[in-house]
């Protein structure tokens, strides 16, 4: 039986190579058809880096395919079965190193090129408005302040919530500034296609437009530490006028809080 084997194991990781492309082409094409890739976008800006993402995965994949179809081929074909003579070891082709070696490079610089417009709408204009809010990564929460009657951050009327839950209005710029009180936490929001890391001693900003309402997930993307697994919490996009009530419940909330303080 083992010597039966030792004689098709040639023929067998041939298969399996070919198994390799068809099995990860059945998944996409599952993936694709069932909607299951990336959630539900909800921000104006979502469809441009969705477009990136599938260009890349269709590039990515073209070449998956055919490197394991070249796998499959040489594998089948060099079968120590039937290939005769024995192997010839050669030191190989310069022009064939080059080419591809080229063409990856260009590859890249090509993506790098194309999403140069969604990387700099995304990182690197931000909408000239005050702050909506500031969030704070620590371990291992995520904090929120929101600027009080005023319009202004880190004065007496700021509202201060340690809760998880980010309140904030869609149909509008928002622009907030993000910082960590400790470790390197990754402030991401997958339904709005927003990561950044979150550096201590540096301040920076993300910013958006959301399109709808609802709640969804806030995500730490960075390992930060033993609880990383729990340092979750929830975004609700809301309406102006909900969103400004909700800001006026949470100051009267805080405001009951300092006066059963000071009692």
């Amino acid at each position: 039986m083992i010597k039966r084997f030792l004689q098709w194991a040639p023929s067998f990781w041939a298969l399996l190579f070919l198994a390799v492309p068809i099995m990860g082409v059945g998944t996409f094409v599952l993936a694709d058809r069932y909607n299951i890739w990336l959630p539900r976008d909800v921000s104006e800006h979502g469809r441009v880096i969705d477009e990136l993402f599938f260009f890349i995965l269709y590039l990515t994949g073209a070449v998956f395919v055919v490197t394991e179809a070249v796998l499959f081929y040489f594998a089948w074909k060099y079968d120590a079965r039937r290939a005769r003579p024995g192997v010839e070891y050669t030191h190989g082709s310069h022009s064939l190193e080059v080419v591809w070696t080229i063409i990856p490079a260009v590859t890249l610089l090509f993506i790098a090129i194309y999403q140069m417009d969604a990387w700099a709408a995304a990182k690197m204009r931000p909408p000239e408005i005050p702050f909506t809010a500031e969030v704070t990564g620590r371990q291992f929460n995520w904090d929120f302040r929101y600027p009080g009657k005023d319009g202004q951050l880190y004065t007496a009327d700021d509202i201060v919530r340690t809760d998880g839950n980010l309140y904030l209005p869609y149909g509008e710029e928002v622009l907030l500034k993000i910082n960590s009180a400790d470790v390197l936490h990754s402030f991401f929001l997958p339904n709005l296609r927003l990561k950044q890391d979150v550096v201590p001693g540096m301040e920076q900003k993300m910013w958006f437009k959301a399109k709808e309402s609802g709640s969804f997930d806030i995500v730490c993307a960075e390992l930060c530490g033993w609880g990383h697994y729990k340092m979750k919490g929830r975004l609700h996009l809301l309406p102006r006028t909900a969103y400004e009530a909700k800001l006026a419940e949470m100051e009267a909330e805080q405001n009951a809080v300092r006066v059963a303080e000071a009692n």
